[in-house]
């Protein structure tokens, strides 16, 4: 069995387009766009492409708007992007937003835009145990 090649490609966010574009052209697939807070803190959008035999990871950080890609890769861009974007407040430029995948419609306007904030299990115990100590 051959273990699948992963290689770390950065790049800015005005590369996003050109990228999607030279792979749709060539007919490569996108495997999937994903977001997440690194390690220095800050938004880390990656676009993966399956380049048999190797996935290609570009990583755009540090970039709260980037354009979209759903024009490009239709339905298998716009899905991760809506997610990434209801997340963590990213914004596609371009990207329909106006109906929500999974948060409640009136979340934000309460929560404020996107970053659904995790408590690590810990905090909640702890929290716990001093809500039961005040009363």
């Amino acid at each position: 069995m051959q273990v699948q090649e992963y290689k770390k490609i950065m790049i800015g966010k005005d590369q996003i387009v050109p990228v999607a574009e030279r792979m749709r052209k060539k007919e490569i697939w996108l495997t999937m766009i994903h977001g997440f807070v690194n390690k220095e803190g800050k938004m880390e959008i990656c676009y993966d492409y399956q380049v048999e035999p190797v996935i290609e990871s570009y990583h755009v950080v540090g970039e709260m708007t980037v354009p979209s890609i759903g024009e490009i890769y239709d339905v298998a861009a716009q899905w991760p992007e809506r997610e990434i974007n209801e997340l963590f407040g990213v914004t596609f430029e371009g990207l329909d937003v106006s109906k929500r995948l999974f948060l409640p419609e009136d979340m934000l306007e309460t929560q404020g835009k996107g970053q659904i904030m995790v408590t690590p299990l810990s905090e909640l115990r702890r929290l716990n145990r001093e809500e039961a100590e005040e009363t």
